[in-house]
């Protein structure tokens, strides 16, 4: 695919809520879209990053962001509708939805996984991401053009020994993912893909691959252009895709 570059205004007037935006993926996705004018809600289980990110905005004169610490792992379905009310209080509609929160787990024989990591793991990558979803689908139909993305892996779409509960979840998005689109394709007003961002410079995957050279890894802004495209009005058309980073602009 050909190079691809945004519009400077590309999200104007946009209100997009990030999950997990206090650092990695999500912090990159929360800052780049606030540079090309979006409204960002932050969202996360740790209040001092996402107050970190929210002063960064602040300081390079970008629309003003929210905060909305939440922990997903804890999380009932009355703190989503309540988190819902908050946000059409704030801003009305919705406009972007992207999950990117996630815990791992631990890459153990599923014979050996505890059934604690295991709830966990599907409560924050699965439940939480249909229950937000479910809460604010409403102000997702109050806009003309929204866009619904699920951060997703590879091991969620071919299935990998010892990936456990987190590859479980993920094949599970994928499927969240087919069926909410299908049934909003003939509205028309809200698209849903997910991305596979492939290995990223995060915190996350050096949990992971400890011994993995992270400069040789790309960093979470290197995804910029997928998560702009996805979210932003040059994405019309496309839902109900599993995509990656590589069939994205660049």
């Amino acid at each position: 695919m050909p190079a691809y570059t945004p519009a400077p205004n590309l999200l104007a007037s946009r209100r997009i809520l990030i999950t997990g935006a206090g650092d990695g993926i999500g912090r990159a996705a929360a800052l780049t879209c606030a540079q090309h004018g979006a409204s960002v809600i932050l969202l996360g289980r740790t209040a001092k990053k996402l107050e970190k990110v929210y002063d960064e905005i602040e300081r390079q004169g970008w629309p003003q962001p929210a905060i909305l610490p939440l922990d997903l792992a804890t999380a009932t379905p009355s703190h989503y509708e309540q988190l819902a009310q908050t946000v059409e209080k704030e801003f009305g509609q919705l406009d972007g939805l992207l999950h990117n929160a996630a815990d791992t787990g631990t890459l153990t024989p599923l014979e050996h996984y505890t059934p604690e990591m295991w709830f966990r793991v599907m409560q924050v990558n699965l439940n939480a991401a249909w229950l937000l979803t479910r809460a604010c689908l409403p102000l997702l139909n109050n806009s003309t053009d929204a866009s619904i993305v699920f951060t997703t892996a590879d091991v969620g779409r071919k299935g990998r020994a010892y990936w456990g509960a987190y590859g479980v979840s993920c094949f599970g998005l994928e499927g969240l993912m087919q069926i909410l689109a299908d049934e909003l394709a003939s509205a028309g007003r809200v698209r849903v893909n997910s991305l596979d961002p492939g290995a990223v410079r995060t915190g996350l995957r050096s949990r992971l691959y400890p011994g993995e050279d992270r400069d040789t890894l790309p960093t979470p802004e290197s995804l910029a252009p997928a998560y702009l495209y996805l979210l932003g009005p040059d994405s019309r058309g496309v839902s109900g895709r599993a995509l990656s980073s590589r069939d994205l602009p660049a």
